[in-house]
């Protein structure tokens, strides 16, 4: 399984992408410039990882979704290649398109580092094939705008099509204004465009890969876009 890790100035999570699909999923992976025009020979799955691109100005992810890398990373898209966007990757993959709806500040205007509970909604996306709808992963967020937001339309859609992958909720899996850490709509931790293979969500798997760290749930994420690799 061979990954690009898109770096952008104030990336900070390049690393931790790098090396935990590398040592809990055997992954190969190898670092990809923003301003590359194309993605390394071999790339089977891309991921966008967290940080603060470009210090974050105008809108989070607004001008990294601009380099010139994201033109390969939609023609790896468009192909059906896996593409998982963390945190900021998450943003940065509204603000090109590749997703819908935004990321707003959290809902009380502060940033928040914390081990978090999500629940897989669907099991059609990359990031979540082989996994069971319902199961509950404990995965760590860092972000001060992680606060999904769509209109209702789209967020019908969503739903409809199975797109929403991730909800915050309880250890028990329940949904509720307490568990929801940064006021997303409808409990929104990540979802799929609506061919499943670009997801982006706020929670990193990459800082839940070792037992050490607390929780190896975000090896679970890892099989499951080298699966869906496996069938692109």
């Amino acid at each position: 399984m061979n990954a690009a890790v898109v770096v952008f100035p104030g990336s900070n999570c390049d690393h931790d992408c790098e090396t935990a699909p590398r040592r809990s999923a055997g992954w190969t992976t190898v670092a990809a410039w923003h301003k590359d025009a194309e993605l390394p020979a071999g790339t089977e799955a891309v991921i966008l990882p967290g940080g603060f691109s470009y210090g974050d100005y105008l809108r989070c992810g607004a001008i990294a979704a601009m380099s010139p890398i994201m033109a390969a990373v939609k023609r790896f898209a468009e192909k059906g290649g896996p593409v998982a966007g963390v945190c900021n990757g998450f943003q940065i993959l509204c603000e090109s398109g590749l997703l819908p709806g935004t990321l707003l500040r959290n809902r009380d205007l502060a940033f928040i580092c914390s081990d978090v509970f999500i629940k897989v909604e669907s099991t059609g996306s990359s990031a979540t094939r082989g996994l069971s709808a319902g199961e509950v992963l404990s995965i760590p967020i860092a972000h001060g705008d992680g606060n999904y937001f769509a209109d209702e339309a789209t967020l019908d859609r969503l739903e409809k099509n199975g797109q929403v992958i991730f909800r915050y909720c309880d250890p028990k899996g329940s949904l509720s204004a307490v568990s929801n850490p940064n006021g997303s709509q409808r409990s929104i931790a990540g979802i799929s465009n609506e061919k499943g293979n670009v997801i982006g969500m706020m929670p990193h798997p990459d800082r839940a890969s070792e037992r050490v760290l607390g929780s190896a749930d975000g090896v679970r994420i890892w099989e499951a876009v080298a699966r869906s690799a496996a069938r692109a």
